[in-house]
């Protein structure tokens, strides 16, 4: 990329440039090793962050196993205990044979001891036994709930084709143990049969425990992670929230083997988030943990962030040391290009004093040396541009003062005034004032007052010319006497409706002028009532107007001034300007421009011009 760095605006300089390669060559590499090493870290971070939440998990999931499998354990005892069965089997025959309430009372109460013994297994769990012929045994009072009710739910049905030791799990349903549904309005609970040899059902167990109990579990680690429990289908069974319970667990990984974790990082509107799951061998239902990936990669990319701010600073603290060694090697080239502005700014006083044994002192030598000659060369063109402004005011001060012509002229016409000759007077006096507007006038533009003036006057001495007179009407606004225009602006338009439209007949020249958009432009009309122009020379005048080019010889003074008026004010005033030209025959002229003026109208000019033509017209009075 030639010139690259050239093209930028802080490196148009040695010592702009010279960084911006050590800032390539240094920074580039250090930049692509950081990157790479990020890289690198970010995959071992991951498969670190995984295999933590695996093994937590595998925590978790022995504590919820473990209250899961007691309820197992009581289900069993009460399924495998031969003394317990034999007692269920007895009672039931009492219910077909003659009945013997001693005997019946006593294996009543030898099940009931059974059962107090199993409530000390693990946490808390509330066992009900139900028996073919209506009779339950219970540990809990059967005036809070009565197990016959199990009857009517809906997986009671499904029961029926579960043999040996095979459970039907229960999922998460409200509790119906009055004394547990303030602290844990939810419950767990596993259902089995009880056949006889023949594999005829004689009755069915039914061990709950309360969700809350799981709860606790999940509450202890849900700083860390968020770890729920979910049946096959994913709905929520027990969280560290009960607003959890019932919703559905969208990110699953489905892991292939019970016991096994599996993690997966998912993307989510809310960032990524790392998933773990595994399947409880127990029942078949799974613990799903959902934690933000930064937060499971918090402590472990600790280090790998230290490490690669230590290289960074390390790289920071390289490249600004070369940094401030180029600023020093190239402080006399900045030097000498900020004495190279200073001259160019007009300051030929400026010296670099840059001194040195190498090519950058040899430089600054030269380049003093240079300014010496060229200031010695200026004064000598200097000297001789004074000695010709000298020659040239010698030769100005031998010409005659105009002054003088204004004087004589105005002796004259005082003479021939005293004589009885007024018209000639007259004429000698307008003469006398064009004279003096077009002479003694330095100014490029004069108010619109001094224009009508001299206007007035060149009308009267043109009547004084010509058979036929003219009347010349100003309709001008007050607002716009004191706006600058352009000297001799409007007399050529004059002119022309006096040597073309009225030469023959005489009329009127109507001057019309007024501010227009708000003071942000001036219209300027000259209109006479002569004889016109039919339309093709009408539109020739337009296209003078519009495209002016050299007249021939052979054109009419008035037609060229007309022609220059607008090429002056397009010169002047550029696009904004306009003008247009509009006739019929036997109905006369009209020209009218549009001025655009500037924001601010200088108020100095007008005064000075003022007071100068005050002045003229005392000494021609």
């Amino acid at each position: 990329m030639k010139g690259g760095f050239g093209r930028l605006p802080g490196f148009r300089s040695i010592r702009g440039k010279l960084m911006a390669a050590v800032v390539v060559c240094v920074l580039a590499p250090a930049l692509l090793t950081l990157l790479l090493f990020s890289s690198l870290a970010e995959d071992a971070v991951q498969r670190q962050a995984i295999a933590n939440a695996e093994n937590a998990m595998k925590l978790t999931g022995a504590s919820i196993e473990t209250q899961l499998g007691d309820m197992l354990t009581i289900a069993n005892h009460i399924q495998l205990n031969p003394d317990m069965t034999g007692y269920f089997k007895r009672y039931v025959r009492f219910g077909s044979e003659q009945p013997d309430p001693v005997g019946k009372f006593a294996a009543g109460s030898r099940i009931l001891q059974q059962l107090e013994s199993l409530s000390a297994v693990g946490d808390r769990s509330y066992i009900s036994i139900l028996l073919t012929d209506g009779t339950v045994f219970t540990n809990y009072s059967t005036d809070e709930f009565h197990p016959r009710r199990f009857r009517e739910e809906a997986w009671f049905g499904e029961l029926q084709s579960f043999i040996g030791l095979q459970s039907y799990w229960i999922p998460t349903s409200p509790t119906v143990f009055l004394y547990e549904k303030k602290n844990s309005p939810y419950q767990l609970s596993v259902a089995r049969t009880l056949r006889l040899d023949d594999s005829t059902i004689y009755g069915y167990v039914v061990v709950t425990t309360m969700e809350s109990r799981l709860r606790v579990q999940f509450e202890k680690v849900a700083q860390e992670r968020r770890v729920l429990l979910v049946d096959e289908e994913g709905t929520v069974l027990s969280g560290p929230e009960l607003s959890d319970i019932g919703s559905a667990q969208l990110a699953r990984v489905r892991p292939a083997d019970a016991g096994v974790p599996a993690s997966v990082v998912v993307r989510e509107d809310g960032g990524k988030r790392l998933v773990t799951e595994m399947r409880l061998g127990i029942n078949g239902w799974s613990l799903v943990s959902v934690q933000p990936y930064k937060e499971a990669i918090a402590n472990i990319s600790q280090i790998f962030n230290r490490v690669f701010l230590a290289q960074l600073l390390l790289f920071v603290a390289m490249l600004a040391l070369l940094v401030g060694i180029i600023r020093r090697l190239t402080y006399p080239l900045v030097h000498l290009g900020k004495a190279a502005s200073a001259v160019q700014r007009g300051n030929l006083e400026m010296r670099t004093g840059v001194r040195g044994p190498d090519e950058i002192g040899r430089l600054g030598i030269l380049f003093d040396q240079m300014l010496d000659r060229v200031q010695d060369m200026i004064r000598e063109i200097s000297a001789g541009q004074a000695r010709k402004r000298l020659a040239e005011l010698a030769m100005l001060q031998a010409q005659i003062n105009p002054h003088f012509l204004f004087n004589v002229l105005n002796s004259i016409r005082m003479k021939v005034l005293r004589s009885g000759d007024a018209d000639s007077a007259k004429m000698i006096s307008s003469l006398s004032r064009l004279l003096r507007m077009t002479i003694s006038r330095e100014e490029a533009a004069i108010t619109l007052h001094e224009e009508i003036e001299l206007l007035r006057h060149y009308v009267e001495l043109m009547n004084l010319r010509q058979k036929e007179g003219a009347d010349l009407v100003l309709d001008i606004d007050a607002d716009a006497f004191l706006v600058p225009v352009p000297r001799f602006i409007l007399q050529p338009l004059v002119e022309n409706a006096l040597l073309h439209g009225l030469s023959r007949s005489g009329g009127t020249v109507r001057v019309e002028a007024r501010l227009e958009a708000g003071g942000a432009r001036l219209l300027l009309r000259v209109e006479d009532d002569g004889a016109g122009m039919d339309e093709p020379s009408l539109e020739g005048l337009r296209r003078r107007l519009e495209e002016p080019r050299p007249q021939e010889a052979s054109a009419a003074e008035a037609s060229i001034g007309l022609s220059n008026v607008g090429e002056r004010m397009r010169l002047m005033y550029g696009e904004g300007f306009a003008i247009e030209a509009d006739s019929s025959p036997g109905r006369g002229t009209s020209v009218t421009m549009r001025v655009p003026l500037p924001a601010a109208r200088p108020a100095e000019g007008t005064i000075a011009a003022k007071r100068q033509m005050t002045k003229g017209e005392r000494e021609d009075g």
